[in-house]
């Protein structure tokens, strides 16, 4: 069985177990590691992997041969993507003055884009310029460099943009929020339906269980994967983003995914979803 998930250290610390053989009676599995605008596109193929982690937002292309599975993903709340601009700006808290501006950001089909997406439809006049894709690691040196006027940023962003001389304009995950009162679905893991996906369910949920109860022995594979970041930085993202809708879902974190999906058809942002096809 292959799987590609990201680098970023909430997946590592997750899959950590599976991949390392320490969950008995699981399948052995060949791992590969991808930003997320690499495995959106990869589901959205017919040579996808077994398994991948992909954004929410990116599940309407990808249903009919993909299952969602209800753990392993990443939904939270305080835990949403921000726009950042650079402290060159002199008005950088009025988010109209990104209309018209390049913006980067790390996925045309990421959860992060898709809440850019709406809340720039009420926030922004006139809507923005040019959309830029960059990896997520190189938005906020693209910023500080004036290579465009704003980034979307994720995971460890949150941590680490204050060193990068940039300043929060909006922070899409307490937007969300505000006006829904639900966690952000933002990163899912499916796997294809041809597959055993109780099986699946039950190694990811044991590999969940064996990074809480060792958080010890993870340590050195997630800094290996972390593209540098430091042990507090890499300990604070997972205390972020693994929680427990990594274990299971739930009915919260369901009704989070059908209301963003539903929101964002409705606004022609993504395909109508059938929300039963969410549910395994």
């Amino acid at each position: 069985m292959n799987i590609t998930i990201s680098p970023c250290p909430n997946d590592t610390f997750v899959f950590h177990a599976w991949v390392h053989g320490l969950i008995p009676g699981a399948s052995k599995i060949d791992v590969s590691y991808a930003d997320i605008d690499i495995t959106n596109t990869l589901a959205a193929s017919s040579k996808g992997p077994d398994v991948v982690k992909i954004s929410y937002a990116a599940l309407p292309w990808v249903l009919s041969e993909y299952a969602l599975l209800p753990c392993g993903g990443a939904l939270g709340k305080g835990c949403g993507p921000l726009v950042l601009t650079s402290n060159n700006v002199s008005d950088n808290n009025d988010p109209a003055r990104l209309s018209g501006r390049r913006v980067a950001v790390p996925s045309e089909r990421s959860t992060a884009y898709l809440l850019f997406r709406l809340w720039a439809a009420q926030h922004v006049p006139g809507g923005v310029g040019e959309i830029v894709v960059l990896p997520f690691h190189e938005i906020m040196p693209a910023v500080r460099d004036g290579l465009v006027d704003a980034g979307l940023v994720i995971h460890e962003a949150r941590f680490t943009y204050p060193s990068y001389g940039l300043t929060l304009l909006a922070d899409l995950g307490s937007w969300w929020e505000g006006d829904t009162n639900l966690p952000i679905p933002l990163g899912a893991i499916v796997a294809r339906r041809s597959l055993n996906l109780a099986a699946i369910t039950g190694w990811i949920q044991a590999s969940v269980h064996y990074a809480w109860t060792h958080p010890e022995e993870s340590k050195e594979y997630v800094l290996q994967h972390s593209q540098e970041l430091s042990t507090d930085v890499t300990q604070a993202h997972i205390k972020l983003y693994v929680n427990e809708f990594t274990e299971n879902i739930g009915e919260t974190g369901y009704k989070a995914v059908a209301t963003l999906l539903s929101r964002a058809a409705q606004e022609g942002l993504v395909p109508k979803v059938d929300l039963s096809a969410l549910y395994l």
